[in-house]
């Protein structure tokens, strides 16, 4: 690997596209071949999709808000308590949803496989994927 040289930055401005969510919504404010970041808000009484991901790698901090991030399913399901400044690392094949028991906002970051998302349950009656960004920017 090439040691870093000033010369060889690269300064861009990224297009931030909001996803609009029935829990809230996401800002994804980068991604590149090699990771992702979004910013989500998740709205107080909302939960997420109960799903693992095949390839995405994802890690979370907690900005504000506090937040079950429930793991696993069935007998083997527990709940962890996130609150600010708490952060989780979700790896691949890890069933997990995240449920806001006040409004958060979290920071994410991940490899770029943003489509992969392997639903089991969904509040709002979603299959697939559907993590398209709304157009307009709104």
């Amino acid at each position: 690997m090439k040691p870093y040289q000033k010369s060889e930055a690269v300064s861009m401005q990224s297009v931030v596209d909001r996803v609009d969510k029935p829990w809230g919504h996401e800002l994804r404010f980068v991604r590149t071949e090699r990771f992702a970041g979004k910013v989500l808000f998740i709205k107080a009484g909302s939960q997420l999709s109960l799903q693992y991901h095949e390839h995405k790698d994802e890690a979370f901090l907690v900005q504000e808000g506090q937040l079950e991030l429930v793991l696993g399913q069935g007998a083997e399901q527990r709940v962890e308590i996130l609150k600010a400044n708490d952060a989780w690392r979700v790896t691949p094949g890890t069933v997990h949803r995240f449920r806001a028991i006040t409004d958060c906002l979290l920071f994410e970051v991940s490899t770029p496989e943003l489509e992969d998302v392997v639903r089991l349950e969904d509040d709002y009656g979603r299959k697939g994927t559907t993590d398209r960004p709304s157009t307009g920017g709104s």
